[in-house]
């Protein structure tokens, strides 16, 4: 056990799962159904869209590992790296929401949604990607930092 709560993949999943799923609630007057819904089904939906910030984070993660042949990188995250975990995780926001607001449908941003000028996007998606990955590595390296040092007392 505690091979995997060391372990910098699985800090990456945990303080995204932390981090994103307030941002998903806190999105909800953004997106023009969602203050409708019901209770549970609103909860359900910010759910699984945090599941998804969460993949994204992860695939995010294991790129840059491989990128940097480090898995431990966030120990030693340097401006290079955050800038690729960040882009990583704007780029595959960008075309994930293109997906499914234009082609899917899925959703529609209300009219209180800022836009990216030419993409359409909505602003707050992007937004959340350029705001907690700094955190959820930040926190993600605290937390590995803490569980060595414990295994060395």
């Amino acid at each position: 056990m505690n091979r995997i709560t060391g372990s910098p993949a699985f800090n990456v999943a945990l303080f995204a799962l932390l981090l994103n799923f307030p941002w998903e609630f806190l999105q909800v007057p953004f997106f023009a159904e969602m203050p409708s819904m019901e209770h549970w089904q609103a909860v359900r939906f910010c759910a699984q869209a945090t599941l998804g910030d969460v993949l994204i984070a992860l695939g995010a993660y294991w790129i840059v590992a491989m990128l940097r042949r480090d898995r431990d990188w966030i120990l030693q995250a340097n401006a290079a790296a955050m800038f690729a975990f960040m882009a990583l995780g704007v780029a595959a926001t960008l075309g994930l929401e293109w997906h499914a607001t234009v082609l899917q449908q899925r959703w529609q941003y209300s009219g209180l949604m800022p836009r990216l000028p030419l993409l359409g996007t909505g602003l707050t998606p992007v937004l959340q990607w350029l705001l907690l990955p700094p955190l959820i590595v930040w926190l993600a390296r605290r937390q590995i930092l803490g569980h060595k040092h414990l295994r060395e007392q």
